[in-house]
């Protein structure tokens, strides 16, 4: 193999990934990363997670898990390239998929901007050039969110309930929050995401309560009574925390689901 014919590039992590050509095999272990890839490349993908539900429809191979994939039906596919984030999957999963010569692109945006630039050097790597009609899309659809004035809400955002933890610092999440009028109450936290108490939720500061439905799906009869005198807004989870074509109707949807934020009735001290 000459060195012509290599394409080196560093994912998001600044790790160096070697591909020989563009690959024609793609395993995704990543959602967001799933839905991106097959909506501009029908057919490249051979394997996804279990939880990779978009589009609708998919049929590639299903290799378990984000956090616990079975890396053997991984290996199976042959893929020429893994794709990854440093969030949703384990360091040491990553370092066994390469361990046995199989490249993996790991990304691992904080920021909106950072999704974007992640994306598009993501797809890249893909050999999926020129990008997809759908990035630019998003990008037009968030480039007049955030104009530095102050936010007109704080919220706090559970993303998990047993325990209850919340959004921290330096979430892609609380990014998208923020250029949506809404400042996180825990931004800063020292952890990206804090285990805090329902009380310390409702003593924050924060009037308001932003609920997605994943990863823990929490919903009307699930979430909401907790929040007793803060209003609530129940969200897509999709929306809020996945970076890729969601990104196109993400913006019209949450702020739509933001402003029907519904007051929670003040509980007497008693019953909380």
């Amino acid at each position: 193999m000459s060195e012509s014919t290599v394409d080196r590039a560093r994912d998001d992590l600044g790790t160096e990934v070697v591909l020989a050509a563009p690959p024609g095999r793609v395993v995704s272990l990543v959602p967001s990363l799933t839905e991106s890839v097959a909506a501009t490349a029908t057919g490249l993908l051979v394997g996804a997670t279990d939880y990779c539900t978009h589009p609708a429809g998919l049929e590639v191979a299903r290799v378990g898990g984000s956090k616990y994939p079975d890396l053997d039906r991984v290996r199976a596919l042959r893929p020429h390239l893994v794709l990854a984030n440093a969030e949703e999957n384990r360091p040491e999963d990553v370092a066994a998929l390469r361990a046995g010569s199989i490249p993996v692109w790991v990304t691992a945006p904080a920021t909106l901007a950072a999704a974007f630039t992640s994306l598009r050097r993501m797809l890249a790597a893909c050999g999926l050039d020129p990008l997809p009609r759908w990035l630019d899309a998003a990008r037009r659809e968030w480039s007049s969110t955030y104009d530095g004035s102050a936010a007109r809400r704080t919220a706090v955002v559970p993303v998990w309930r047993r325990p209850w933890m919340v959004l921290g610092r330096d979430t892609f999440a609380g990014d998208v929050l923020r250029r949506l009028g809404v400042a996180n109450a825990y931004a800063g936290a020292v952890d990206r995401y804090p285990k805090v108490t329902p009380e310390q939720m409702r003593s924050s500061g924060a009037d308001l309560a932003v609920l997605p439905d994943e990863p823990y799906p929490f919903g009307t009869g699930d979430g909401p009574e907790e929040f007793a005198g803060l209003d609530v807004a129940l969200v897509s989870g999709r929306h809020l925390t996945w970076y890729g074509p969601s990104l196109v109707e993400a913006r019209d949807l949450l702020e739509r689901q933001l402003a029907a934020a519904r007051r929670q009735p003040a509980a007497p001290a008693a019953s909380r």
